[in-house]
């Protein structure tokens, strides 16, 4: 007997072969790269997603985690891969944006070393600050750290990552320059923050909701272009003022350079089927991620995106001094 979730898988597959004209691609398993570490929110969404694309595609879907350099080996090793559509990357706002600035010397060309398929889901970042922080929102946030940044700091999982540069791109949106502390991790940079050692932080939404519920610290905004289903009642930065900013995790397919467009085309419209399967959309949702509109699904947007992406974070960046040889 079918279960409702075969059903449902089924109903994607016909719905996605009749809208592809046939092609030979598929003809084999295919490896879906993640560049970073079994375990990790990367990690945990190429898993999610490939079960359903090898139903879709009609072949075995491989995830193969490649970690090292901050997510650039995996990412290199696809770039430097045969251009048939057997092999493509899951990239990352690190890997595709921050890195082309970050490091003295990228291995690739995160606009030109790839064939860019689709936008995949996106992180929401939080700011959030000590729970005896003099201000419960946005605008008073911003005045307060502009008439005391000389003796405040901010903290972070490490110099470099994207919870680091979330911070970094809004002190340079609000005009300030603020002493950074890294640590070894969200765990203890959460401590402090609970402790009142530093003032601020810009995490990753999933890890810090308890301590936010149990009002352990301030929530002050969300950096992403909408609200969060997880956080529904707290304001996202552009409704409280801070128009044109956002600092968010994004998560993309890349395939290496040359590949076929007709290839792209097909695993773009594969992924938006899987994305599509209720199934799928419960388990994006219990990680904290949220999937892509349609609109901003296809190669030509995730092109134009990962050049204004790099263009964004180059700015403040240099401005920090940041970098990675």
């Amino acid at each position: 007997m079918r279960t409702p979730l075969m059903l449902l898988a089924l109903v994607a597959h016909l719905a996605f072969v009749a809208a592809a004209p046939a092609q030979e691609w598929p003809s084999r398993p295919m490896t879906l790269v993640v560049p970073f570490a079994a375990g990790g929110g990367a990690d945990l969404l190429g898993r999610i997603l490939a079960g359903p694309l090898a139903e879709l595609l009609g072949q075995p879907v491989t995830v193969e985690n490649v970690g090292g350099g901050g997510g650039t080996t995996g990412a290199l090793r696809v770039s430097r891969a045969a251009p048939d559509g057997y092999q493509f990357v899951l990239g990352t706002t690190g890997t595709h944006a921050q890195n082309q600035t970050l490091y003295k010397n990228p291995l690739y060309n995160a606009v030109t070393d790839f064939t860019p398929v689709a936008l995949v889901a996106e992180q929401p970042i939080l700011l959030i600050t000590r729970k005896d922080f003099p201000a419960d929102n946005l605008p008073d946030f911003i005045a307060y750290v502009r008439a005391h940044h000389e003796k405040m700091q901010f903290g972070s999982a490490g110099i470099g990552a994207t919870v680091h540069l979330a911070c970094v791109l809004l002190n340079a949106a609000i005009g300030v320059n603020v002493v950074h502390v890294p640590y070894r991790g969200t765990a203890p940079a959460m401590q402090d923050l609970i402790a009142g050692r530093i003032d601020y932080q810009c995490p990753v939404i999933t890890p810090v909701v308890p301590q936010i519920e149990a009002g352990l610290v301030k929530a002050i905004a969300t950096l992403t272009q909408s609200r969060t289903p997880i956080l529904p009642d707290l304001a996202t930065a552009q409704e409280q003022g801070l128009t044109d900013f956002e600092a968010h995790i994004w998560f993309a397919i890349f395939l290496p350079k040359g590949t076929p467009a007709d290839i792209a085309r097909k695993l773009q419209r594969a992924i938006a089927a899987a994305e599509n399967l209720p199934a799928v959309r419960d388990r994006l949702k219990e990680i904290g991620v949220a999937p892509i509109a349609p609109e901003r699904q296809t190669p030509e947007y995730l092109a134009a995106f990962v050049e204004r992406e790099v263009a964004k974070w180059a700015a403040p960046i240099r401005a920090s001094g940041i970098r990675v040889e």
